[in-house]
């Protein structure tokens, strides 16, 4: 994960709103959201399609207008985007480039339009990794290097905030490689990460500060290390027979084993016990009662299942 560091910028969140909240019609997509991004990190904004993360960044980004609620953006109001737009740097929805235009001309399409310093062109483009392939057609760039050419757009005015969302959307695993270590490469003490992804792995390697959305709603806002130190560690067990799943499932809840179902397979959380005597225990009393274990291994806590555990109220 990435480790933010001291910033030089003011104390102020980067971002902060309550109870943001848009309706369209009888649909609700954001429902009465409140979190606070602090300066400096690389936050991952998680959740499923369909959640609202799309729609609350149109929101901080001034492209949709708030139903409800309230919130600052680089310390300036939400409801005057053009104060603290020219400080944001953003790629919603894949880059929108001219196919038969080269990299760097493509970028300055961009710096006219959005009144960006062009001479930082060669700047971004070596940021990203494609000051070599500059003078190539847009549309002879791989998927990945046109992910990367969008998010030089977004850095054209040395942003103290960058936004992206679903930027390895589509990708394969080379291309998500590269954006991966982009965004790493990116995070300083200037310079504030908002990722938004339903990719929970990718998330999980990069950010070190989350905020999970599920059906409009924040369910957490803080730390990754925080949200992660709340999945409980476990052991995952399974028989060698599917038919002997429901006996060994009565077999370790008499022995006052907390246990839930996934599955095919049991997971039994290791609480205050030694995770290998844990594993020694169950494997004995299996063997005790004519059971063949075909699987049995600790679980360590990762972002899916902490998120599955959050949302859902729990493996059933």
């Amino acid at each position: 994960m990435h480790e933010p560091t001291v910033s030089t910028r003011p104390a102020t969140p980067a971002i902060s709103v309550a109870g943001l909240t848009k309706r369209y019609g009888d649909r609700t997509a954001v429902d009465q959201l409140s979190f606070e991004l602090p300066r400096g990190v690389v936050a991952g904004f998680i959740g499923p399609n369909g959640a609202g993360k799309t729609t609350t960044m149109a929101m901080l980004l001034g492209l949709v207008a708030p139903t409800t609620g309230s919130g600052t953006v680089l310390g300036q109001p939400l409801d005057s985007p053009c104060r603290y737009l020219p400080r944001v740097g953003a790629l919603i929805e894949g880059p929108a480039m001219y196919p038969g235009l080269t990299g760097t001309e493509n970028l300055r399409v961009l710096a006219a339009m959005g009144k960006r310093d062009a001479s930082r062109i060669p700047v971004v483009l070596e940021q990203v990794g494609l000051a070599d392939r500059a003078g190539d057609r847009f549309r002879e760039y791989s998927m990945g290097m046109k992910q990367r050419l969008g998010i030089a757009g977004a850095l054209l005015g040395d942003p103290e905030l960058l936004v992206l969302d679903e930027p390895t959307n589509g990708l394969d695993p080379v291309g998500m490689h590269e954006i991966r270590n982009l965004i790493g490469d990116i995070s300083s003490a200037d310079t504030t990460v908002l990722v938004s992804s339903h990719q929970l792995g990718e998330v999980e390697q990069v950010c070190d500060w989350l905020i999970v959305i599920e059906r409009g709603t924040g369910v957490f806002s803080g730390p990754a290390a925080d949200f992660l130190g709340g999945a409980e560690p476990s052991v995952v067990v399974a028989p060698e027979h599917i038919a002997d799943l429901d006996r060994l499932g009565r077999l370790l809840a008499a022995e006052g084993y907390e246990l839930d179902r996934e599955d095919d397979r049991l997971v039994v959380l290791i609480g205050e016990r030694d995770a290998r005597a844990l594993a020694i225990g169950i494997n004995r009393l299996a063997h005790e009662h004519g059971l063949v274990l075909a699987a049995l291994e600790q679980r360590r806590a990762n972002l899916e299942d902490r998120y599955l555990s959050l949302v859902q109220g729990g493996i059933r």
